[in-house]
């Protein structure tokens, strides 16, 4: 009999979930970069590089310039275009590596990502309810960043990525317990 270390297992998301994560990145990243342009464009005064003034409800100008808009002391733009390349690393690595990563890989880009659906969430709140306007822009990044972490999410339990699938391993203890096999 061999005894197989679970730690030394590799995993793999599918050419689809690669795809996926590598476009919603790219999308998100690219907006971040034209926040980056407007927050510079609004310390200097010049013409906007992207218009998302639409109407008082509908605006960027009071989250870029906030303390909010500067969370680390410096635009949260550029922390969106530092990690954004990310999942876009990620889904690279899963598409050139046949045999997969490491669970370990996985988990922590796993907590990566929850990291940013939180960050994006705690942006979303204080932009409506502190400022009371939405960064259409900013939206978008929101956007982008959800279907990720679910997408992520939902890979990592159903690959087993942290451990047994939790369905798996219902299965073969209600099959262990009612008919004394399914464990190995």
């Amino acid at each position: 009999m061999t005894i197989v270390d679970p730690a030394s297992r590799t995993f793999r998301p599918g050419i689809g979930t690669a795809i996926l994560w590598i476009v919603l990145s790219l999308v998100a990243w690219t907006v971040s970069f034209l926040l980056y342009l407007e927050y510079v464009g609004q310390l200097t005064n010049a013409e906007p590089a992207i218009s998302c003034d639409i109407s008082p409800l509908v605006t960027c100008g009071p989250n870029l310039l906030s303390p909010a808009g500067n969370l680390l002391g410096f635009t949260n733009a550029l922390l969106g275009m530092v990690l954004f390349l990310g999942p876009i690393y990620a889904a690279i690595g899963a598409l050139a590596s046949p045999g997969g990563m490491r669970a370990w890989y996985w988990r922590v880009f796993a907590l990566f990502v929850l990291g940013g659906y939180a960050l994006v969430h705690m942006f979303a709140f204080r932009s409506i309810f502190e400022f009371g306007s939405l960064c259409p822009w900013c939206m978008l990044v929101w956007l982008m960043t959800i279907p990720l972490f679910w997408s992520v999410v939902a890979w990592t339990l159903r690959a087993g990525v942290w451990g047994g699938s939790p369905r798996r391993v219902a299965y073969d203890s209600a099959v262990h317990d009612v008919f004394g096999m399914g464990r190995s």
